[in-house]
């Protein structure tokens, strides 16, 4: 094993005893058997190291994800995907304490491939005609609501007790985000002819079909509009499946 790699794996296993989660450069230094300039030479400073123990904690959580195969629901994949965040999180509190710490000025590069899994999968939700919102804007809403949730759990244990509350605030962040059919139960569908919908239901159905439209032509864009007139579509694609802004 290479001095970078001791020094990794003494890190990450002594964040995850900390009482706190927080380790001292010296003591990871004690404990791999090395001087801090060699720890220095390699993670720069501290905050490097921490950011590098986030990634490589990460990283094995991650590889589920790169490696599974898209299921033919996206949606579902969507909720399975917020289970095993909230499931990662209680399994490694302090490693994920740290990594959504405000003093970590960097965003590790885990937590950025962590968000751009989660925009493909509500990608591919919006190319089916199931997402309310443009993709990037319906990935900034779960993953605030997932991550806040996870850091409750973990930073207030004796507070959140209810085992519930991540399904509950899941269902209700992905009922504002994807279309009625697709987050209502079985046997709750309103009455009425399919051929006549509520005029109330066609302004919600705008912003999905933009959402819908825009995913489609980022996928295969129309060979017929220039640059410029590209541009301008996704501009109005994104204003019409985002919705008003307050």
């Amino acid at each position: 094993m290479s001095t970078k790699a001791r020094i990794l794996e003494v890190a990450a296993a002594l964040v995850a005893e900390s009482p706190d989660g927080d380790v001292s450069t010296r003591a990871v230094c004690e404990a791999a058997g090395v001087g801090a300039p060699a720890l220095y030479r390699h993670f720069g400073d501290k905050e490097g190291l921490l950011s590098a123990v986030v990634d490589h904690g990460w990283d094995k959580y991650l590889a589920t994800k790169r490696d599974r195969v898209p299921g033919t629901d996206p949606v579902q994949d969507l909720r399975d995907g917020w289970d095993t965040h909230v499931e990662f999180a209680l399994h490694n509190p302090n490693l994920y304490r740290l990594m959504n710490s405000p003093a970590m000025r960097k965003p590790p590069a885990a937590a950025l491939e962590s968000h751009r899994i989660l925009t493909a999968d509500l990608q591919r939700a919006a190319e089916q005609g199931k997402l309310r919102l443009a993709p990037e804007l319906a990935a900034q809403i779960i993953m605030s609501a997932n991550v806040g949730v996870a850091l409750m759990l973990v930073s207030r244990p004796a507070t959140f007790t209810d085992e519930s509350v991540s399904r509950r605030v899941r269902d209700g962040v992905h009922a504002s985000v994807f279309m009625p059919e697709v987050t209502a139960q079985p046997g709750t569908e309103t009455p009425g002819a399919p051929d006549a919908p509520d005029q109330a239901q066609v302004p919600a159905q705008v912003p999905a079909t933009a959402a819908r439209l825009n995913a489609l032509l980022r996928r295969s864009p129309v060979p017929v509009l220039s640059p410029a007139e590209d541009a301008l579509l996704t501009e109005w694609l994104d204003r019409l499946s985002n919705g008003p802004r307050s």
